[in-house]
């Protein structure tokens, strides 16, 4: 077999379109109202922790605490360590999210 040599050239990284099943996982994530309401309230306030989730939203920590596993599993907000307590911020797919759903709430 022959082998090709490819000169280096910069290419123009074109991003993978998401196949149906990673559009799920993302949208499932946001398929709540308590969970949009968290995302608004995240990107708000970067660096919040559950128990003022909780206190904004007026709901229970345990409820609070179980959307918010749903959305980081969905890819949507990270955690972080703020000593013993758990900080939360947008991940760049809630970032974009956030947009979507900010442009879909005013049309």
């Amino acid at each position: 077999m022959l082998a090709i040599k490819r000169k280096n050239k910069t290419i123009e990284k074109i991003p993978k379109a998401k196949s149906p099943r990673q559009m799920e996982k993302h949208l499932k994530g946001v398929a709540n109202h308590r969970r949009i309401e968290i995302l608004f309230l995240i990107a708000d306030n970067k660096g919040i922790i559950v128990e003022e989730i909780a206190r904004r939203v007026n709901c229970n920590v345990k409820t609070i605490s179980e959307h918010i596993i749903r959305l980081a599993q969905a890819g949507l907000i990270r955690k972080g360590n703020r000593g013993r307590a758990v900080s939360h911020e947008l991940s760049p797919y809630g970032i974009i999210f956030h947009k979507f759903l900010t442009t879909f709430r005013h049309s």
